[in-house]
């Protein structure tokens, strides 16, 4: 039995359509799709006026500045199996810059992550053949790792031997994984890398992040989305459009009865969201494991509109899309505990962005757009910009004459433009040991909720924080084996 207003989705008079989505980020749309695909009538409801959730592109700060509003180098979406094909198929151009990241240590000396591992070993000095060491093998296997990493559903992987061989490293702190190299060119590289998990550098599988992330950058790239992110979303689209689909905006939804009948929806929201939407109709047990479940830090986030491109002192940095700036291994990894301690960083480890290299579309001639962030206390209402721009200063001096307009999203406001960033945590929750072989809970299957024909599908669920789709397919899969097992009608 179900509490009034919480009935299975498939038991509910049927006169809308077949299934309801709610939320449009990567995620929601990419399930929506699998169900249309399956011959579904689908609706997909979004609160914010545009679609796309953190998949968008939008003037934010000058007209014909387009600036990504949230996700904007996409190595993930060029190795999900679903949706790199279905983006491509609809003319999405994924752009590789010539080196995917680049990490400065001063004035003349940078890290830089090349295509290939060699070339990148080359310019490592004495650590050069323990970066072959620890990444070839990852860039060998990476077509038999992405499958295990990516997996919508836990299973045994189809390459247990290649799996196991990335967990023996990737399941170590970074912190460990950097003391395999002896100079700061190296270790910072890792650093910037891992940092990308959101984690402290000596939390469990931070190691994870930099080894996938550095693999990805040596096989697919760090590429850009030409003309923004938001092509991802409009290919989604176009196509579930072109099945029948259909989408409202504008719409926020704050309970499960809110929605029309429908045997089948699918919850682009994070675990907090949907305690909030089905409450006391959700199964005790599993109520209970929603909330527990742990989110990280948050971002302050930065986009200028500039005048002309950065001035940076080195040449590597100059042809990346993606720069890592905070130091040292040391001087990051002391940022980022700092931030896990509930304090702001003096010198914030910062992922900057600047995709007007190798998409000149995103600004007018001779004009560039940059997006950078950098990671903050949960909640944080401080505004970080004179502190990230301090560090994009020491190795671009004059880049703040440039700036012609700037606009600055503190993490409190990322979370008021788009709830799933809770206490502007970008990632769907924190990417604990825990939460990544268990998430959202401890129940072996992750998308169902405990109200018959009602899953999750958010970043909350395997495989994860980014721009990839999986979480959706694998709940949208989930949902028709369900409806065929119940043979609904």
């Amino acid at each position: 039995m179900y509490p009034m207003g919480l009935e299975p989705a498939m038991a509910r008079t049927m006169k809308g359509p077949d299934a309801v989505v709610v939320g449009s980020g990567p995620n929601g749309l990419a399930g929506a799709l699998v169900l249309a695909r399956a011959g579904l009538s689908v609706e997909v409801i979004e609160g914010s006026p545009t679609a796309g959730g953190g998949c968008r592109t939008e003037d934010l700060t000058l007209d014909g500045f387009h600036h990504d509003v949230c996700s904007s180098v996409h190595p993930l979406a060029a190795c999900s199996p679903f949706l790199k094909r279905t983006a491509e198929e609809a003319g999405v151009r994924f752009v590789r810059p010539d080196v995917a990241f680049a990490h400065p240590l001063g004035r003349d000396e940078v890290g830089t992550v090349h295509g290939t591992v060699e070339q990148t070993a080359r310019d490592l000095g004495p650590d050069a053949a323990a970066y072959r060491r620890l990444v070839s093998r990852s860039v060998r296997d990476l077509d038999r790792i992405l499958p295990a990493v990516m997996s919508p559903i836990r299973s045994v992987p189809d390459h247990p031997a290649a799996a196991f061989r990335f967990a023996l490293s990737g399941l170590q702190p970074a912190t460990w994984l950097a003391n395999r190299f002896s100079t700061d060119r190296a270790r910072a590289l890792l650093a910037g890398a891992a940092a990308h998990s959101m984690l402290p550098l000596n939390a469990p599988l931070s190691g994870a992040f930099g080894l996938l992330l550095t693999a990805t950058a040596h096989s697919v790239g760090w590429p850009v989305i030409e003309g923004g992110s938001s092509g991802i979303t409009d290919a989604l689209l176009t196509e579930l459009e072109a099945l029948g689909g259909s989408i409202r905006t504008g719409r926020w939804v704050s309970s499960l009865s809110d929605l029309p009948a429908c045997r089948i929806v699918l919850l682009d929201i994070t675990p907090r969201q949907l305690l909030d939407m089905a409450g006391p109709g959700l199964p005790a047990r599993y109520r209970r494991s929603l909330e527990r479940f742990c989110y990280g830090p948050g971002v302050c986030k930065v986009d200028w509109a500039l005048s002309g491109p950065v001035p940076w002192y080195s040449d590597g940095c100059r042809r990346a899309a993606t720069i890592h700036l905070g130091g040292t291994f040391e001087q990051i990894a002391t940022s980022e505990s700092e931030v896990a301690a509930g304090r702001h960083p003096e010198r914030p480890f910062c992922i900057v962005v600047q995709a007007s290299i190798v998409d000149p579309t995103r600004a007018p001639p001779g004009c560039q757009t940059l997006w950078g962030y950098c990671h903050v206390p949960p909640g944080s209402e401080v505004d970080m910009a004179d502190a990230i721009e301090s560090e994009i200063e020491r190795f671009a001096p004059g880049f703040r004459d440039l700036v012609m307009a700037r606009v600055t999203t503190p993490a409190s406001e990322m979370e008021a433009r788009n709830p799933n960033y809770v206490g502007g945590h970008i990632n769907g929750g924190a990417a604990t040991l825990k939460q990544t072989i268990m998430r959202p809970t401890t129940r072996w299957h992750p998308y169902r909720t405990g109200v018959r024909g009602v899953y999750l599908c958010s970043a909350s669920t395997p495989p994860g924080g980014g721009v990839h789709g999986m979480c959706g397919v694998g709940a949208a899969r989930s949902a028709l084996a369900d409806m065929n097992r119940h043979r609904v009608r």
